[in-house]
């Protein structure tokens, strides 16, 4: 089964090609408002690569967020074409799930944290003790406040954080869950596409696959531009 998968809510997008449950192929690529440009680009380099052409790929997958809306949107879509040109089926997962398979066995209960401004954070807590990560608060949008306060009231061990978020609160996570507050270094911050080709195969024994136009963002809140013209429906 060859799977490729992608991940793009951050300002790096991470792709990976999977051959019968082995990396063939993986880049992290910077696109901060280049992402239209320098996705399907590397997408084909990637594929040059591993000696594959995109007929030969049997499953297509994204994360589906949380993330920046432009880049969840522009990812999704970019596998949705695709899948379609190639009439095979999607398969989408978490990118805050994505981002805990950096922890895959720990012992030590990760929480993922992706800035999500206005004051907020994507995130969510999970159990990595097993290949994939386990939710213990799902994927969710609130205050970092609110995030630790859920955190104290299920545990009193350690917890690592990571993501972009962790390193912008880091001093008020210090503040609220003191010594307690493991931080991961700062190569495990980034998400990584290969991850992404397990729990893609996951989910194909679990018989998630879906058809192209069933492959949906989330974004969890409102986008900047939906909030301003529900302010001008409601004036």
């Amino acid at each position: 089964m060859n799977i490729l998968a992608i991940d793009t809510s951050t300002s790096f997008a991470s792709i990976a090609i999977g051959v019968n449950d082995q990396i063939v192929a993986e880049s992290l690529v910077n696109t901060n408002r280049t992402l239209s440009a320098r996705l399907v680009p590397e997408i084909e380099r990637l594929l040059t690569s591993a000696d594959l052409s995109i007929t030969d790929i049997d499953i297509f997958a994204s994360s589906t967020g949380p993330g920046s809306f432009t880049g969840v949107r522009g990812g999704v879509a970019t596998i949705q074409g695709l899948a379609l040109a190639t009439g095979k089926p999607c398969i989408g997962f978490s990118s805050l799930a994505l981002l805990a398979m950096n922890f895959s066995l720990s012992s030590t209960w990760i929480c993922t944290l992706l800035d999500a401004r206005k004051s907020e954070v994507y995130a969510a807590l999970y159990d990595c003790s097993s290949p994939i990560p386990s939710p213990l608060i799902p994927d969710c949008v609130l205050p970092i406040a609110a995030v630790l306060e859920e955190i104290t009231a299920l545990i009193e061990q350690p917890v690592i954080f990571v993501g972009d978020g962790a390193v912008r609160y880091h001093d008020q996570i210090v503040d609220q869950i003191g010594t307690r507050a493991v931080f991961a270094p700062f190569q495990l911050n980034s998400h990584h596409a290969a991850n992404g080709i397990m729990l893609t195969t996951q989910a194909v024994l679990r018989g998630e696959l879906l058809e192209p136009r069933q492959l949906l963002p989330v974004y969890l809140r409102a986008s900047d531009a939906e909030m301003l013209k529900s302010k001008a429906v409601a004036v």
